[in-house]
C-alpha cells in the first residue's frame, strides 16, 4: 500500500512571526502584481522561495531561493522539529452563499508511485484526476533540485471514512490566523504515537485521489528518477521516495469545487463565436452574469457565453455531444474543435472573465459549471483525466504552513 509517513516539518518561528506576513495563495494564482505585494508584506513571506525572483533580474532564481531557504533555517526565521509528526491542518471560510464552512485534512509524507501503478509495496495506487501541462512541471523540477524541499504540498482526497475524526482540532493549535480574504489557517501537530498510527494506516489503506497539485506529484516522480534506485527505499520522512501532501476525506462536507472558466483569445475580428459554437450547444437566451448565475446554471443545465455586448445561454445538445463526458470542461474542449486557431486560457472568478471580454483582452469567454466530487472520483477510478484546469478547490491551502525536507 502507499505509505503515509509523519515527517520532521520545518515551519516559521510562529512565536516570533505572524503567519499572515510570510504564507501565501499557492504559487499558480499568483499574479506579478500579487507577488510584488506579497514579497513587500515581510521579508521572509514564501514567495522569496517558492515563487523566486533573483534580485538584479539575471541570476539564477532557483540558487537564490535555495540560499535563501538555507538563510532562514541558520537564522531561525524557521524551525525543523526534533522528531516525525502529522501536521493537522484546518481552513475555516464562508461559502458564496454566506454559510460556514470547514475543510481539515493532515500533511504527510505519501509514497510515490506512477499515477494509477501498484505502489512498490503493492496495494492501493495513487489517482490523478488532470491532465497537466509542461511548463509549470520544468518550473516545479528546477526549484525543487535547488532547494532539496517540498515547499508547497499535493492536495490528495482519502475515501476512508473516518479519517477528519482522527485529526484532533480540540487543543491549542500551533499557529492560528486570517487571512486578506477572510479565510481562518489553523495548524496543530500530532506526534502521539497510536494517533500517527491510526492517521496512517487510514490514508494508506485506500487510493489517494489527486485533487490539486498534479504537477508537484509529477515533479517529484522526475526528481526521485534522478536521484537514482537507492533513494526509493528506507524511512519516508525526509525521502524523495515521497511528497509532501495534504490529505483531506472525500466527502461533500468537507469539499468545495469551483469551475474554471475558459477564455477565447485570438480569433478573427467579428467572428461569430456561438455560429461557431450552435453545432454543439443550443443558443438560448440572455444571461445576466452575477450573483448566483452559476447556481442558475446547474439547476437549469447549461453553459455562459460572454461576448462583448453580452451573455448567452448555451445548452449541450446531447445528442450530438453523446461520446463527450458529461462534463462541461469536455463538452466544450470538443466544440472548439471546428474554430479558426486560437488560444484557450483558463480564468477562474466570473467577474475577471466577464472584464476581460469587455477590455478586448480575449475574444469570448464561457462559464463553466463546477464538477462534481462523484465525478471527480469516477473518473479517476476509471484511468481517465479530466482536461487541465477543470476543478477549482476552494480555498486554496496556504503555502508556508509547513516544509519537508528531501535531505
Amino acid at each position: 500500500m502507499p505509505r503515509f509517513e509523519p515527517f520532521r516539518g520545518i515551519h516559521y518561528d510562529f512565536d516570533r512571526i505572524d503567519p499572515a506576513d510570510v504564507t501565501a495563495p499557492p504559487y499558480d494564482v499568483i499574479d506579478p502584481d500579487l507577488r510584488a505585494t506579497l514579497a513587500a508584506r515581510h521579508p521572509a513571506n514564501v514567495v522569496h522561495v517558492d515563487l523566486p525572483a533573483h534580485p538584479d533580474g539575471e541570476g539564477d532564481a532557483y540558487r537564490h531561493a535555495a540560499a535563501t531557504f538555507r538563510r532562514w533555517l541558520d537564522d531561525g526565521t524557521l524551525l525543523q522539529d526534533p522528531e516525525p509528526g502529522f501536521y493537522v491542518y484546518r481552513v475555516d471560510y464562508l461559502d458564496d452563499h454566506g454559510r460556514a464552512r470547514h475543510t481539515t485534512g493532515v500533511y504527510g509524507a505519501l509514497e510515490l508511485s506512477p499515477p494509477g501503478e501498484t505502489p512498490p509495496g503493492g496495494g492501493q495506487p495513487i489517482l490523478p484526476h488532470e491532465l497537466t501541462t509542461p511548463k509549470a512541471k520544468s518550473d516545479r523540477l528546477a526549484l525543487q533540485r535547488a532547494t532539496r524541499a517540498n515547499l508547497s504540498a499535493v492536495w490528495g482526497l482519502s475515501p476512508t471514512a473516518g479519517l477528519t475524526d482522527l485529526l484532533d482540532t480540540t487543543s491549542d493549535p500551533l499557529a492560528r490566523w486570517t487571512d486578506a480574504d477572510g479565510v481562518t489557517h489553523s495548524l496543530w501537530r500530532t506526534t502521539d504515537e497510536q494517533r500517527l498510527q491510526a492517521i496512517g494506516a487510514a490514508v494508506s489503506g485506500a487510493p489517494v485521489v489527486i485533487a490539486d497539485g498534479h504537477h508537484r506529484y509529477e515533479t517529484a516522480l522526475r526528481y526521485l528518477a534522478e536521484q537514482g534506485e537507492g533513494a526509493a527505499h528506507g524511512e519516508l520522512t525526509s525521502s524523495p521516495a515521497a511528497v509532501m501532501t495534504w490529505v483531506v476525506e472525500l466527502a461533500d462536507d468537507e469539499l468545495c469545487v469551483q469551475p474554471i472558466h475558459r477564455l477565447l483569445c485570438g480569433l478573427p475580428a467579428g467572428f461569430d463565436v456561438a455560429g461557431a459554437l450552435s453545432w454543439a450547444f443550443e443558443i438560448g437566451e440572455p444571461v445576466e452574469v452575477g450573483p448566483g448565475v452559476v447556481e442558475r446554471m446547474q439547476q437549469e443545465g447549461f453553459l455562459v457565453l460572454v461576448e462583448p455586448g453580452g451573455a448567452v445561454a448555451l445548452r449541450p445538445r446531447t445528442e450530438v455531444l453523446a461520446s463527450t463526458r458529461d462534463l462541461d470542461s469536455c463538452r466544450l474542449e470538443a466544440s472548439l474543435r471546428p474554430l479558426p486557431p486560437h488560444d484557450v486560457v483558463y480564468q477562474h472568478g466570473i467577474r475577471q472573465v466577464v472584464d476581460r471580454v469587455r477590455k478586448g483582452e480575449a475574444s469570448a469567454g464561457v462559464l463553466l459549471r463546477p464538477a462534481t466530487v462523484r465525478q471527480i472520483v469516477e473518473i479517476a477510478h476509471g484511468g481517465e483525466r479530466m482536461p487541465p484546469k477543470t476543478t477549482f478547490f476552494h480555498p486554496k491551502p496556504a503555502t508556508g504552513v509547513v516544509f519537508r525536507s528531501l535531505g
